[in-house]
């Protein structure tokens, strides 16, 4: 893998617009909150772009991110926000040009898409999911999500930390204990689902998977990932990890499975007939405060049988 150089104070970073639109009052405060971050943000046209409910349309999209890329001047890359239209883009993307060019990309939630391709592609672009800025930065972090952010922007790679136990928040359960190694992958479950079939789909062999999304009614994720366990793309892991799963509440409960008993019911056999560690919980998604994680990444966890639960860079590192 590819880990990009990380940033210093001063650099100038793109903002581009692979997904959806911006509000037009979030964009000023997003510019604001990179400045305030200690970096000089230069907006592409996508960032502020709106063609119904993408940021532009598509080759507008693929071609700010190209562009992003091919910018020596350009230290990094961060998705301004998500909603829909990454996996549109995609065909229109030539992602070897990110692997001969390589920087800090940033983004999460739709951009899941992008990471995958990039993390996929030839020897594979290390990529990082953090919050946004028209999100979450521009209202402003909590210093646990701000540590992490900062941490995984301004670090290298072999000094990178990730606490997982988040302020006024239970920690992360450990449901199957053990340890495991591998590159860490995955991001939003409707986008990892989706790709199944595809050119752009997730390889999820000997990785440590991670999984989170928002707004979907609990048949929804047990749909989302039986689909998942029935194409084999769960028990070819080392590691399972659940993040948020947010405001993903059953508008009858009387009616539906909670989110925990689709993971028991679905996720967890896998896990135990596998023998590989499955945790939910981890502080990541849709919500605050959350962490900063590097996709394609050697990582290390270990799942105790007491409970405790620690996620540390590779030994490779």
């Amino acid at each position: 893998m590819i880990y990009p150089v990380p940033l210093s104070p001063g650099d100038r970073v793109a903002l581009v617009g692979p997904s959806g639109p911006v509000p037009p009052e979030r964009f000023q405060p997003a510019l604001d909150a990179g400045k305030a971050l200690g970096l000089s943000p230069v907006p592409y046209p996508s960032a502020s772009a709106s063609f119904g409910y993408l940021a532009g349309d598509d080759p507008q999209r693929a071609k700010d991110l190209t562009d992003a890329f091919l910018d020596d001047t350009i230290q990094g890359v961060l998705c301004i926000r998500g909603g829909y239209g990454a996996q549109r883009m995609l065909p229109l993307f030539d992602p070897n040009v990110a692997l001969a060019h390589p920087k800090v990309f940033c983004g999460y939630s739709d951009v899941t898409a992008i990471h995958t391709l990039l993390n996929q592609t030839g020897e594979g672009l290390v990529t990082f999911h953090t919050p946004m800025p028209s999100t979450e930065w521009y209202a402003g972090l909590d210093p646990f999500t701000l540590e992490g952010l900062r941490n995984l922007l301004f670090s290298p790679c072999g000094t990178w930390a990730f606490p997982t136990a988040a302020p006024e928040l239970p920690p992360p359960e450990v449901v199957v204990p053990g340890k495991a190694a591998g590159p860490l992958k995955g991001g939003n479950l409707s986008l990892v689902a989706s790709s199944l079939g595809t050119w752009y789909d997730l390889n999820t062999r000997g990785s440590i998977l991670f999984l989170e999304d928002v707004d979907e009614r609990p048949y929804r994720l047990d749909s989302m990932l039986t689909h998942l366990r029935n194409a084999g793309r769960l028990d070819c892991c080392s590691a399972i990890l659940l993040g948020y799963f947010t405001r993903c509440e059953a508008a009858d409960p009387a009616k539906s499975q909670t989110v925990r008993e689709v993971i028991a019911q679905v996720v967890e056999p896998v896990c135990r007939s596998r023998n590989i560690p499955l945790v939910i919980g981890l502080p990541c998604g849709h919500s605050l405060p959350t962490m900063s994680l590097p996709l394609g990444a050697e990582v290390q966890i270990d799942a105790g049988e007491d409970g405790t639960f620690s996620l540390k860079p590779g030994k490779s590192l």
